[in-house]
């Protein structure tokens, strides 16, 4: 038994291995929904007072489902590292789905918040464990371009919940868009049969001839074993503050925060906010689909820009545009006119995050990279909890109309603080295709 990687294959096919990519797309479409059914479903719940919802509790209870996602988020390696990535994915989907019946049959904010919060670890949990399968199973060349069609299922999600919303509140009522997000819990038993274990599980446990077997049976190439256990990693954690590199690690993380303060409070608020602004709960729940329409546009933009032109100036040329559209909002325009300022927005805001984690690995040592993007992105997740919270306190204060405006602050801080870190390092480093850009979102 044996987990080096030398007698493996050296080379990828040029075949994608379609069911696991295929499988793992439909898990994120999942995440996707149960991730922006609460925000669908939030204009519904105010307006009824569901629970006599105030503004305030509805803050929090969409950051109850951010925190449990960063929970999941930081224990997702840990697990999978015991258990399999594949048993990992089965768990978060089963999880998240179990966590939306609870919130389907709550009668109580405090109930429906447990079930937010369980729902989020799961959620947390199950994207980046499927960027790292995705990873293991893509063809050679075309890691980048996998993860970015795997990243549009979340977004894809984010249609599907508005539709969701619209099709079911009024007719039958909110209860039963949660009872959408359980059906998910169907499809763990054929993820369960038909989905492979991560390569990189088996090398790592020394079972080198499953992973042989697997490797030639989906034209793909065995990863290299990686080295260093748990002092490896807090050595790796401690380079990012030797010298004056805390400075720069810093910059990132508060850029981090900003970024991802915006993608969930906006994620969160966008239709609540819109109907705060005049619109009809359709036309809101619209914008949720032209937002995420956006989503999917700029993931498959971004990355060929921050090839042309750097990940640091995309970076922060998004959160900039991102800024200005977002601030926009917050002007009564036309339906069509503020359809389009959503679509803009969405393409820039949903990748101008990403660009932060690409800027990050191209200015990282090899051996350090895939720290410095974890941390990064794991000190951000503490804006997606405050995010969520900022939106209700400011609706809770009458002061909804300033929502859009406190986003937009934060676009604008991100924007500064990645190019002050841009700026800093004159570091020259290698291009090319990096698993772990996406793997944090």
């Amino acid at each position: 038994m044996s987990s080096s990687p030398s007698p493996l294959r050296s080379a990828r096919g040029s075949r994608p291995a379609l069911l696991v990519v295929g499988l793992c797309w439909l898990t994120v479409l999942f995440d996707g929904l149960d991730m922006f059914i609460y925000g669908s479903v939030l204009p519904h719940l105010l307006e009824t007072r569901t629970f006599g919802l105030t503004a305030d509790q509805a803050g929090d209870l969409g950051s109850y489902a951010t925190f449990g996602m960063l929970v999941g988020a930081l224990a997702a390696g840990t697990i999978a590292d015991r258990i399999g990535r594949k048993r990992l994915m089965v768990a978060c989907v089963t999880l998240f789905s179990l966590a939306s019946g609870l919130c389907a049959m709550s009668g109580s904010v405090a109930v429906f918040g447990l079930g937010r919060t369980l729902a989020g670890v799961g959620l947390g949990g199950l994207l980046p464990t499927a960027i790292s399968m995705v990873s293991d199973y893509a063809p050679r060349g075309r890691g980048a371009l996998v993860i970015g069609l795997l990243m549009t299922a979340h977004h894809a999600g984010g249609i599907l919940s508005a539709y969701v919303a619209k099709w079911l509140i009024d007719p039958v009522g909110w209860r039963a868009a949660f009872w959408v997000c359980v059906l998910p819990l169907l499809f763990a038993p054929v993820l369960a049969k038909l989905l492979p274990e991560s390569l990189s599980f088996l090398v790592a446990k020394g079972r080198g001839e499953e992973a042989r077997a697997l490797a030639e049976r989906y034209d793909v190439e065995v990863p290299a074993a990686r080295a260093g256990g748990a002092g490896g990693r807090w050595n790796n954690l401690a380079k990012l503050f030797r010298g004056n590199e805390w400075i720069q690690t810093l910059l990132y993380w508060v850029a981090s925060f900003g970024g991802l303060l915006l993608v969930y409070g906006v994620a969160t608020w966008l239709p609540t906010l819109m109907r705060a602004e005049g619109y009809a709960l359709g036309s809101a729940l619209s914008f949720v689909v032209a937002f995420n329409l956006g989503g999917i546009v700029g993931m498959l933009v971004a990355g060929r820009a921050a090839d042309r032109f750097g990940a640091p100036r995309v970076s922060a040329l998004w959160f900039a545009l991102t800024a200005a559209g977002v601030f926009l909002l917050s002007v009564h325009m036309s339906t069509t006119v503020t359809m389009i300022v959503v679509f803009l927005t969405g393409v820039f805001l949903n990748s101008a995050q990403t660009m932060i984690y690409a800027t990050v690995s191209i200015r990282s040592d090899a051996d350090n990279r895939a720290t410095a993007v974890g941390w990064t992105s794991g000190m951000g997740r503490f804006g997606a909890v405050f995010g969520p919270w900022l939106g209700g306190q400011l609706l809770a204060s009458g002061n909804g109309d300033w929502g859009f405006t406190a986003f937009a602050v934060a676009g604008l801080s991100s924007m500064v603080f990645i190019g002050i870190a841009a700026l800093r390092s004159s570091r020259q480093t290698p291009t090319g295709s990096e698993r772990e850009l996406l793997a944090a979102h």
